[in-house]
């Protein structure tokens, strides 16, 4: 597996990715220490959900007889959408940054700013190993429209969980209400414009943010 890793330039990616989390979660006890408190312990939970599509698409990578089937590739992108929105969800925690006398403001903010980038980092480079996947099967362009769409899905993800209170595996537990919230903003979007509105924006969002990315890469490229 070593070896894999090291062949497909993902050793030294899988080690800043380690070294990110742990720096996040050296921080957020750093703050319960000092603080005596439990606050924005929970955003360690938030990353590890955020690890999963990256571990998902890292799985496929180190194993490639998974890419060998049209149908195990459907699969592995059926499961990675439903958890690729905890990737950018964690950015939706600024809501919780107050100001307390327990602690400065700038290291809650640093502290929620290095979860988040650490959660973004996780979905775009998974969201990456996808389209690397995809485009032995089908043209470019198709997986450049469909990452789009992905970030725009990723994006109403972040919204039901983080208004409606949807998590991943409500999906197994209460499937049914959680289809019926679903497809009544789809079928009513009028009368759901929140919705639709932050669906959008924030869709907008990510998607300028993973496309930057990608322009730095194709710039580092160039050099």
């Amino acid at each position: 597996m070593f070896k894999i890793l090291k062949e497909t330039n993902r050793f030294h990616e899988t080690v800043f990715l380690c070294l990110s989390a742990l720096f996040c979660l050296g921080i957020s006890v750093f703050r319960c220490m000092y603080t005596g408190g439990r606050t924005f312990l929970f955003l360690n939970w938030n990353l590890f959900l955020a690890f999963v599509p990256w571990a998902l698409t890292s799985l496929a990578i180190i194993k490639p007889w998974i890419q060998k089937s049209k149908i195990r590739i459907g699969f592995l992108v059926i499961v990675w959408l439903l958890f690729f929105p905890n990737a950018p969800y964690i950015l939706t925690d600024l809501f919780y940054l107050r100001r307390q006398f327990s602690m400065p403001i700038w290291y809650d903010l640093l502290l929620i700013l290095s979860f988040a980038w650490t959660g973004l980092l996780f979905g775009f480079l998974s969201l990456w190993d996808i389209e690397g996947i995809l485009n032995k099967f089908m043209k470019p362009v198709f997986t450049t429209i469909l990452s789009t769409l992905f970030l725009f899905i990723g994006s109403f993800g972040i919204y039901i969980g983080r208004y409606l209170r949807w998590n991943t595996w409500d999906i197994l537990t209460d499937p049914l209400e959680l289809m019926y919230d679903i497809s009544d903003r789809v079928v009513n979007p009028f009368e759901h414009l929140t919705t639709w509105g932050m669906t959008i924006f924030m869709g907008l969002f990510l998607n300028m943010l993973y496309w930057s990315f990608r322009l730095i890469k194709k710039r580092g490229e160039g050099v």
